[in-house]
């Protein structure tokens, strides 16, 4: 594992699958990007996640979300799995860009994983270098506020 920077950002973490056997995950830290910059931020959810957004939104903040630094109790890992790929059971997978930076325990009391995608390269990556370009990474969270407006919905009455 490589040694990021610690900085105190008050992010309260219960990292449940770091402590998990270590067939479960490979301990690692994300690989740096020049430059980061805030594109968007989900302030609700941060807030939901006891997280301070005007944190997130300073540079050290920012540094933490690219993965150039680590928050105080964040113990990153590439998550490992198993499931059937390519039409068969394959007994380990694990995530090949994407790093778990940790838990935390929303105010609702549920467990949330704060995980960085294209964070760089991790044992799973077959060959590849573990990035993430920005329109995808930006479809992908359209549509995640999309389902979890659509989900909202589901247990609301419908309109007369």
């Amino acid at each position: 594992m490589t040694t990021a920077e610690r900085v105190g950002l008050r992010i309260q973490f219960d990292n449940s699958y770091a402590r998990l056997p270590s067939r479960f995950a490979v301990r690692l830290s994300p690989t740096p990007v020049t430059a980061p910059r805030l594109v968007r931020m989900n302030e609700p959810l941060a807030r939901k996640l006891g997280i301070d957004p005007s944190e997130l939104a300073t540079q050290q903040g920012v540094e933490i979300l690219a993965g150039n630094r680590l928050a105080e109790g964040s113990e990153p890992l590439a998550m490992a799995y198993a499931g059937h790929q390519f039409g068969g059971f394959v007994p380990q997978l694990g995530d090949g860009r994407a790093i778990l930076l940790g838990e935390v325990i929303d105010c609702d009391g549920t467990r949330r994983d704060i995980q960085l995608k294209g964070s760089g390269p991790t044992p799973f990556s077959r060959q590849g270098d573990g990035r993430a370009a920005l329109g995808p990474v930006l479809r992908e969270y359209i549509v995640s506020e999309a389902m979890a407006a659509l989900a909202s919905r589901r247990h609301a009455p419908l309109p007369p």
